[in-house]
């Protein structure tokens, strides 16, 4: 994906401020040899691009000034409440290096499952991404995870999962293997039917002797 920036000669936050308030959004390029540099990017082309799962998992093209840099995603900030990008970071990457990098999952083929088809089973997706290590040429815009073969009860881990070639786990997930989607039948809660409250008992008191006529 082509992203446009140019390039930002002042900092600081009066400085962001206003470039926000003329429909700017100030970011920052980083990594590699070249030193960080300040760029600032149309607010509405970013926010709309912001919402491509694309955006996210591949590798940008983002021209500064006529030169073309090859970057990732790699963090961006948004106003508590308003539909406003605050601040992106991008980092460049070698080509020939490989990259950590995380990839959104895509489950396919739930509806065949055995564990929906013959079981009534609810697949619940655990995880949506899950991190890998692969050169920039081999970043994939998302990995399927195949549902068609989970059975009531049975999990389906992140070594389940048939990576594209080039990739592989990081460290950390070829040790754990942790779950990414699950399949477990629903649990219906009875109901519950108050039972009718019985009259309060009346309060026992005692009796006061009657007092003895004066004669």
């Amino acid at each position: 994906m082509k992203v446009v920036a140019y390039e930002r000669s002042v900092q600081g936050t009066g400085a962001s401020r206003r470039l926000r308030n003329a429909g700017k959004t100030p970011g920052i390029i980083y990594g590699g040899t070249e030193a960080p540099q300040a760029v600032e990017l149309d607010h509405n082309a970013l926010f709309h691009a912001l919402r491509k799962e694309a955006f996210h998992s591949s590798i940008l093209d983002i021209e500064v000034a006529g030169k073309t840099q090859k970057a990732l995603l790699r963090n961006y900030q948004m106003h508590p409440f308003k539909p406003l990008v605050l601040h992106i970071d991008f980092q460049r990457v070698d080509i020939n290096k490989k990259i950590h990098v995380k990839v959104p999952l895509h489950f396919v083929n739930a509806e065949i499952a055995p564990a929906v088809k013959l079981g009534g089973a609810l697949i619940s997706h655990i995880a949506t991404e899950i991190e890998v290590v692969c050169l920039p040429a081999d970043l994939p815009e998302f990995i399927q995870v195949d549902l068609s073969k989970i059975e009531v009860g049975h999990s389906v881990h992140v070594k389940d999962i048939a990576l594209p070639k080039g990739l592989s786990l990081v460290s950390h997930l070829e040790v754990e293997n942790p779950v990414v989607a699950n399949a477990r039948i629903p649990t219906v809660k009875a109901e519950t039917t108050e039972a009718p409250v019985a009259p309060a008992a009346p309060v026992a008191t005692t009796a006061k002797e009657p007092k003895e006529e004066k004669k």
